[in-house]
């Protein structure tokens, strides 16, 4: 841990929450790091305040500084928000915190750059600027840390599945990707090939998964030696990162395409048909750093290799403690000091 992370170590944050699972996901990874201790403020605006999300002013109704508010003083001392409904939320905090609350948006809401202190936002977008900084992949928890107690104890269910062990994360169309019977019978047939390999599989479906994608893979790996996830009780999701030789990834899902590249493992990414500029720059990144290869339609062997894992929520909970201490740093300068080092 560095000198900048022990002195956010046990600091106070907020993290505004929209209630969606992927970006809490994101913004939790972040504080975990920097060993915060955090409340999660939810936000749900309404009306004419949603619609203006995220541009417009947080409602009048919700009385922010002061009683009942939950957002009161006393102010934390980092607080972070993704999303368009929570941004004029963290814009407000910012104003009126000043600097006892350092700010950070995730993602790019589209907003000036005064609305917080710093932003975050993945290589593959275009947004730049002196506070703003990038990572590959985007921020979650699954730490280097995490992993290894994971790999301590295998659960039963995947210590007897045949090795190698790959996990197959399901995707879902969205407004890039479509998931045309073309796409999964390719799908279906890397699988199989894979079974007849005998790999054992871990199978997962997302939320965004239809129903229907999830049958038709379930039905295609039916006389596969395999663990099929299928939405009851825990997910198993962590301890397929930490257990699997190999993985499988939706090229429609940044998150499941880059929480995989944490272990340094193989990465094949499915891509159903479509895609964006966004996404293909995405992809293009990780090939580069050597992470991730196609999916092939058929596979005579799995092949293996290594890279440098990604874990952008140290990387970005490093340079947010960075930037945080310089700042108090300056605030006990002298002001004339102060405008100098400016």
């Amino acid at each position: 841990m560095t000198q900048a992370f022990e002195g956010a170590a046990g600091r106070t944050g907020w993290i505004i929450s929209d209630g969606k699972t992927g970006n809490d996901v994101q913004t939790r990874g972040v504080f975990d790091a920097l060993g915060l201790a955090y409340e999660i403020k939810h936000v749900d605006p309404r009306g004419i305040w949603r619609a203006l999300s995220p541009w417009g002013p947080v409602s009048p109704a919700e009385r922010f500084g002061a009683q009942p508010s939950p957002f009161r003083p006393p102010w934390p001392d980092f607080a972070i928000s993704i999303g368009r409904l929570t941004t004029p939320y963290i814009r407000r905090l910012k104003r009126q915190a000043g600097l006892a609350t350092y700010t950070i948006v995730l993602q790019n809401p589209r907003v000036p750059a005064k609305t917080a202190d710093l932003f975050w936002v993945p290589e593959h977008d275009t947004r730049r600027g002196p506070n703003v900084i990038t990572t590959l992949t985007a921020p979650h928890s699954f730490t280097a840390r995490r992993l290894a107690q994971l790999r301590a104890n295998v659960p039963p269910q995947i210590a007897g599945l045949p090795q190698p062990r790959v996990a197959v994360m399901l995707g879902g169309p969205n407004g890039d990707f479509r998931y045309t019977a073309t796409a999964l019978a390719r799908l279906a047939s890397a699988l199989q090939s894979l079974g007849r390999l005998g790999a054992g599989l871990m199978v997962t479906p997302s939320r965004r998964t239809p129903e229907p994608i999830t049958e038709f893979v379930r039905e295609a790996t039916g006389g596969i030696a395999r663990l099929f996830w299928d939405g009851e009780g825990d997910n198993p999701y962590p301890h397929f990162l930490a257990h699997a030789e190999a993985f499988i990834a939706p090229a429609d899902s940044v998150n499941m395409t880059g929480e995989p590249c944490a272990t340094g493992k193989p990465i094949y990414v499915f891509e159903p048909e479509g895609g964006s500029a966004k996404f293909t720059r995405f992809h293009e990144a990780l090939r580069r750093h050597g992470a991730t290869r196609p999916l092939p339609v058929h596979f005579e062997r799995l092949e293996t290799w290594s890279y440098a894992p990604l874990n952008s929520s140290e990387t970005i909970a490093g340079e947010i403690a960075r930037r945080w201490a310089k700042r108090r740093q300056m605030l006990g300068m002298p002001a004339a000091a102060r405008a100098g080092e400016a």
